[in-house]
């Protein structure tokens, strides 16, 4: 039995290591402590995740080389911070690029679809005994609950291709994101995004429905109290925490047709824009972590032919919805708050290929930090003038996530619990301190 006031293992293994990352970045968790504790009351703290499917050209986006034959028919434009240049098909991120830290120096091994999306939501390569929770499952569990019986964490628009690595691995089913899901609309209307089974089954009222619950209610009650298992407790959780979702007001958060004409076509119509305007709604209501994913229905950023053409358009989607998101935080007071990671798999070969695009390319790569916890308006590590190298600042994915964790205000060296009572750190690595504000 355990005693008043004792912890548990895990509580233990949890707080134990709350130490050393900060240790190892001249003291900037203890500061965060002090200066949550000096105000009495810690911010709420939020993260959003966009997640690129499909590897995005790093040479066409964030780190362009405009005077090699490698950089392509895209231009570069000026920002908001001197020396610091985005495509031109990125105009409302380079007017908030003091906001934004991009990371140039990524390097690592997997250049397969599938094996890359495991190692980068994860942090962890493919393969092994254990079941690795996605970056996301992992944080979310460690921010502020949310509230009006939203849930914890929403992925909007998951990729049907490529899809490992967004679970919750040895977490547990409760650590399951809810999934919006997303479809693209005909013509000139915007994309449905829609929670699955959130509405009543036909022929069923609110009277029958509360009938039907009150009836579980008791049943449930009663199976439970002889039966202690962990998956047991989990789907009785699940359960639950839907009923609350399809009764409270909650629901309203996912009604994008309160939001005015004018905001909607600024975020643009497509799943990806009306995503990220859902993901404003969820981070207003008290979400703690939201994805969304641009080009998981189709091959999206994997820009094999006419690449150019397609990172065009790509980059475009991604700057009205990105933006416009980072625009609307800011001017609710909330982007100081929350914290933006846009990443892909990989990136993109340098060299043009015959089809006029680009291949897979683990070699040198780039990803986007920004928001709260983020020092803003630089480039972090870069590569050679082809850019076929890094030569500063080389990155693994395991700091991009560590560095996630940290400007979220969580030690990356927190540490959940697998199977057979093993401690795994959130992320094995340590963050990037140039990049925490």
């Amino acid at each position: 039995m355990q005693r008043p006031h004792s912890i548990s293992r895990r509580d233990w293994l949890r707080h134990s290591g709350l130490g050393l990352v900060g240790a190892s970045l001249s003291g900037w968790f203890p500061r965060l402590a002090q200066a949550a504790a000096a105000t009495g009351l810690a911010p709420r703290r939020q993260a959003i995740l966009l997640w690129m499917a499909g590897g995005p050209s790093q040479l066409d986006t964030f780190d362009m080389k405009p005077d090699h034959a490698n950089g392509g028919l895209l231009k570069e434009a000026a920002t908001n911070v001197p020396g610091l240049r985005f495509s031109e098909h990125l105009p409302k991120l380079a007017q908030q690029a003091d906001r934004l830290g991009v990371i140039r120096s990524i390097v690592s091994k997997e250049g397969d679809h599938a094996r890359a999306t495991q190692l980068a939501r994860t942090g962890h390569a493919p393969g092994g005994e254990i079941d690795y929770p996605s970056i996301a499952c992992s944080l979310a569990g460690e921010l502020p609950a949310p509230r009006d019986g939203l849930p914890p964490h929403i992925a909007i628009a998951s990729p049907a291709f490529a899809a490992g690595g967004f679970g919750p691995g040895f977490l547990g089913p409760r650590r399951t994101p809810a999934a919006v899901e997303a479809r693209q609309a005909a013509s000139e209307g915007y994309a449905s995004l829609q929670v699955e089974n959130l509405d009543l089954p036909g022929g069923v009222d609110a009277q029958r429905f509360a009938h039907r619950e009150r009836l579980w209610q008791t049943l449930q009650s009663e199976f439970l109290h002889d039966q202690t298992t962990g998956a047991l407790a989990s789907h009785d959780g699940l359960h639950r925490e839907a009923i609350k979702l399809m009764q409270g007001s909650a629901r309203e958060a996912f009604n994008l047709d309160a939001e005015s004409a004018v905001v909607r076509d600024a975020y643009g119509r497509g799943r990806f824009g009306q995503g990220c305007l859902l993901a404003r709604r969820l981070i207003e209501r008290g979400v703690p972590f939201v994805e969304v994913t641009l080009g998981g229905q189709d091959l999206g950023w994997d820009t094999h032919a006419d690449g150019f053409r397609q990172v065009q358009r790509l980059s475009e989607e991604l700057d009205n919805g990105w933006g416009t998101l980072m625009q609307e935080l800011a001017s609710r007071g909330l982007l100081e708050t929350t914290t933006i990671l846009c990443i892909g798999e990989f990136g993109r070969t340098p060299r043009i290929n015959d089809a006029g695009g680009r291949d897979h390319f683990p070699d040198a790569w780039s990803c986007v930090l920004g928001g709260g916890g983020v020092a803003g308006g630089q480039a972090y590590g870069s590569t050679s003038e082809d850019g076929m190298t890094v030569v500063d600042g080389k990155v693994s994915v395991a700091e991009v996530l560590a560095t996630f964790a940290a400007a979220l205000g969580i030690d990356p060296a927190t540490e959940n619990v697998a199977g057979g009572d093993r401690p795994i750190k959130i992320s094995e690595a340590e963050p990037i301190a140039e990049l925490l504000a």
